[in-house]
């Protein structure tokens, strides 16, 4: 796993193709080989209130990926469907959807190039970026949706089955220190973000899913409002799978971002 060498000061990370001479980011990561336990013979047990994170298997009508239209009348509402389920929330809004396709070689938000798999250690929200969310998304309704707790589930699925190359590892949510947790700024051509990069703890617990099939799915919370000692955050990351075959199938997949009311 990659993991941020500490900062002396807050870094920075650009969410586009930099220009040249300029380094697309700030972090400096640091490898470390730690055990990524199979989530099969627990999945059950597993509560995204507790782990922060659930294996499901729930085939989906979809059937092309690429078809935006048909993704966002059929796979959208499937999606809410689980995370309304999945957490008791009374409205589900799915706000974002990112399609990545390996291409060995090929960095992440190259210009001409599909999104890749991200092989360093992050949460894509932090305790400022999470309600600004709902500020960006449902701008109109923030304020009074922000009295009350809110939450954003990822939910991950291969296009690709089995998924042998760059698979996703998830990292239980009971095991992360807040100092583990960095807030980095994400600069994008008209605004500045920020999500979490993750410092090493060898207390960290990290699970995944051998071979994930297209019926299957990760939900995992990336934020969560409430301070009551349940999940707020699970820093995740593709990984290389020293049991995967020497030539698998170049990894597809898809992620939704959805906000969950309750």
């Amino acid at each position: 796993m990659n993991y941020l060498i500490p900062p002396a000061e807050k870094p920075r990370s650009l969410a586009y193709e930099p220009p040249p001479g300029v380094a697309p980011t700030t972090a400096a990561y640091e490898a470390h080989t730690v055990d990524i336990h199979d989530v099969r013979p627990i999945a059950g047990e597993l509560s995204l209130d507790r782990e922060g994170l659930r294996l499901e298997t729930r085939p989906t009508e979809l059937g092309d990926f690429d078809d935006d239209d048909e993704l966002r009348r059929v796979y959208y509402p499937e999606t809410e469907r689980l995370v309304a389920e999945l957490t008791g929330a009374a409205r589900v809004v799915i706000f974002d959807h990112t399609i990545r396709r390996r291409i060995p070689g090929v960095e992440d938000r190259t210009t001409g190039a599909p999104r890749q798999p991200v092989p360093r250690v992050h949460n894509d929200y932090t305790v400022q970026s999470g309600p600004q969310r709902v500020h960006d998304v449902l701008a109109d309704e923030a304020e009074s949706l922000l009295r009350r707790r809110f939450s954003i589930i990822n939910v991950w699925r291969p296009i690709r089955a089995p998924l042998e190359d760059s698979p996703l590892a998830l990292c239980d949510a009971r095991t992360i220190s807040p100092a583990d947790l960095v807030a980095t700024d994400l600069v994008y051509p008209d605004r500045t973000g920020e999500i979490y990069y993750v410092t090493y703890n060898p207390a960290h617990r990290w699970l995944y899913a051998p071979r994930m099939t297209r019926d299957e799915a990760f939900a995992f919370k990336v934020y969560d409002s409430a301070l009551d000692g349940r999940a707020r955050f699970v820093p995740h990351s593709a990984f290389a799978d020293p049991t995967a075959p020497a030539t698998p199938l170049p990894r597809e997949s898809i992620e939704l971002r959805t906000l969950a009311f309750y």
